[in-house]
């Protein structure tokens, strides 16, 4: 089978971002790929759920399921991951992160390099607009979702 590319995967996980914003949420979306192709993917589901730790990553990974390695496979996520997150990527051996932007929330990019993750930023204009329009339109919810 042929490798998906990280346009495609970011796709897939934009698509999620989408549909976490149509539903109310936070508009973060996330796609596990391994050698076979996309895994799960999944969004922020925070405010949808009502649970705190849902964030797009975290419900990606949850729809992954058990997987007896994490170590070959790429985590794509539409925002630079938060510390929680950026745990759960360590503490899974997850090799590779695809971000695609991190201008809106500065993430931890340089804690994952410095624990062996190859770390990639996209800087994709889809999604920093989608992220902008969101803490302008809901910064009570942005500024839940981020501890602020």
């Amino acid at each position: 089978m042929a490798r998906i590319s990280d346009l495609e995967a970011m796709k897939a996980a934009y698509a999620q971002a989408e549909e976490s914003a149509a539903a109310g949420g936070v508009p973060i979306g996330s796609a596990l790929v391994g050698e076979d192709g996309i895994i799960a993917v999944g969004h922020n589901r925070r405010v949808q759920h009502g649970d705190p730790i849902a964030h797009g990553e975290m419900d990606c990974l949850r729809k992954a399921g058990r997987q007896k390695s994490y170590r070959g496979m790429t985590l794509y996520t539409t925002l630079s991951p938060c510390m929680m997150c950026t745990g759960t990527i360590l503490q899974f051996k997850i090799g590779r992160v695809v971000i695609g932007e991190n201008r809106t929330f500065g993430g931890n990019e340089e804690l994952l390099r410095s624990r062996g993750v190859e770390v990639e930023v996209l800087d994709d204009l889809r999604c920093v607009a989608l992220m902008e329009r969101f803490q302008r339109d809901h910064p009570d919810i942005w500024a839940e979702d981020i501890a602020e």
